[in-house]
C-alpha cells in the first residue's frame, strides 16, 4: 500500500557544476556543512565528505557538462544528505560491474563508486550510452540504516545565473492517498523563489485531500506574493486526479511511449483562479505521474530511456531535467508511481 511508503521533505542547497578539479572540494564543504546541521557525527560527516568527493571527482575524470546536486532530506525528527551526480555522456553499458571495486577506465584504482555505494544507506544509478549517466547517494546518522523507499521524487535547478530557484516541488501522504504539487514562480530569483516556497508551505499544511479544492486554498494562501503556476495530482486506487492552474504540465507515461496529457486551466494562484476544475484518469501499474514546470520541454519520452520506468523517481526525474531542462528558465519536475503499489 502507498501508506507504508516514506516522503521526505527536501531542500534544495545548491548544484555545483564539475567543470575543474576544484568542484570536489566545494561538492565537498557543501554536502559536510548539510551533515553538521543535520547532527551527523564526525565520522559520519566525514563518509558524507568522502561520498561527496568520489562523485564529484568521478564527473571531472570521466563525464561530459557533469553537476551535482545537494540536499537535506528530512523525515520527521532525522535528517540526511542526499546527493544527486549528474551528467551528459559518455554513459556506461554495464553500471553495476562499472560500481565494482577495481573496475576503472582511467588507470585509477577503481574504487569510486564502490565506496559510493559501500558509505550510502541508499545508492542508485541510472546510466545510457551516448547520453549520459545519473547517479544518486543518500546517507543518515547513525549506525549504516536502510534508507526508506519514497513513492515520488522530484528535482529543480535555477536558471542560468540565478543562485536560487522559483520552481520547487512536494508532496504528502494522507492515509492511502500520494498528493503531489509542482509550483513555479513567477519569473525568476529571490521573488519567484518566495511566491513557489508560499505555495508548497499552504499545500503541506493543509488537510484537504481533493486537488481542486487544495488549489483554490493555495489561491487563497499565497495573495500576498507574485503567484505561480502550479498544479496537484492526487494519486491513489489506480487513478490520478489533477487541478492545474497555469504552465505546468501534468502528464501519465508508459514505457512503450504512451502519454496522457492532464488538463490544467489558464490562471495564476494567488492572482487568477477563476477556472479550477479537476480531472481524473485511470492510472495502470505501468504507469508513471510527470509533473513539471515550463522550464522543462516536454518533448521526453519514456521509450527513448530503457528500464528507466522501473527505477526510483529520483533517477526519472534527473534523468528528464538532465535532457529535458533548457538553461534559460528555472526547471522543476516530480515523478510517482515507478514501482507504487496500487
Amino acid at each position: 500500500m502507498i501508506a507504508d511508503w516514506v516522503v521526505p521533505t527536501v531542500e534544495e542547497l545548491g548544484w555545483v557544476a564539475v567543470d575543474d578539479s576544484g568542484a570536489a572540494g566545494i561538492a565537498r564543504r557543501l554536502a559536510v556543512e548539510c551533515a553538521h546541521r543535520l547532527g551527523f557525527s564526525e565520522q559520519r560527516a566525514g563518509e558524507v565528505a568522502i561520498v561527496a568527493a568520489e562523485l564529484a571527482s568521478n564527473l571531472h575524470r570521466h563525464a561530459e557538462r557533469g553537476s551535482l546536486s545537494v540536499r537535506c532530506l528530512r523525515r520527521g525528527e532525522i535528517g540526511g544528505v542526499e546527493l544527486v551526480a549528474v551528467d551528459s555522456g559518455p554513459g556506461m553499458r554495464d553500471l553495476p560491474f562499472s560500481s565494482v571495486d577495481g573496475h576503472s577506465t582511467a588507470g585509477t584504482l577503481g574504487i569510486g563508486l564502490g565506496a559510493v555505494r559501500r558509505l550510502s544507506d541508499a545508492a542508485g544509478g541510472y546510466s545510457l550510452p551516448g547520453r549520459g549517466t545519473v547517479l544518486t547517494a543518500q546517507l543518515w546518522p547513525g549506525e549504516k540504516r536502510r534508507a526508506v523507499s519514497s513513492a515520488v521524487a522530484g528535482l529543480t535547478r535555477p536558471m542560468t545565473g540565478e543562485r536560487v530557484c522559483g520552481d520547487r516541488y512536494a508532496a504528502r501522504m494522507a492515509g492511502d492517498v500520494l498528493l503531489v504539487l509542482v509550483a513555479d514562480g513567477l519569473g525568476h530569483g529571490p521573488l519567484a523563489a518566495a511566491a513557489s516556497a508560499a505555495v508548497v508551505d499552504a499545500f503541506l499544511g493543509s488537510a484537504l485531500e481533493a486537488p481542486g479544492p487544495l488549489l483554490e486554498h493555495l489561491h487563497r494562501s499565497v495573495s500576498h506574493t507574485r503567484g505561480a503556476a502550479a498544479s496537484v495530482a492526487r494519486i491513489a486506487g489506480g487513478s490520478v486526479v489533477f487541478a492545474g492552474l497555469g504552465n505546468v504540465a501534468g502528464t501519465i507515461a508508459f514505457p512503450d511511449g504512451e502519454r496522457r496529457g492532464m488538463v490544467s486551466m489558464p490562471g495564476i494562484v494567488g492572482h487568477q483562479a477563476r477556472g479550477v476544475r479537476e480531472f481524473t484518469y485511470e492510472l495502470p501499474p505501468e504507469g508513471v505521474v510527470v509533473l513539471h514546470s515550463d522550464g522543462v520541454s516536454d518533448r521526453w519520452n519514456l521509450r527513448d530511456y530503457p528500464g528507466l520506468s522501473r527505477q526510483d523517481p529520483l533517477l526519472v526525474a534527473a534523468t528528464l531535467l538532465r535532457d529535458g531542462g533548457v538553461r534559460r528558465d528555472d526547471a522543476g519536475v516530480a515523478v510517482a508511481g515507478c514501482g507504487v503499489p496500487a
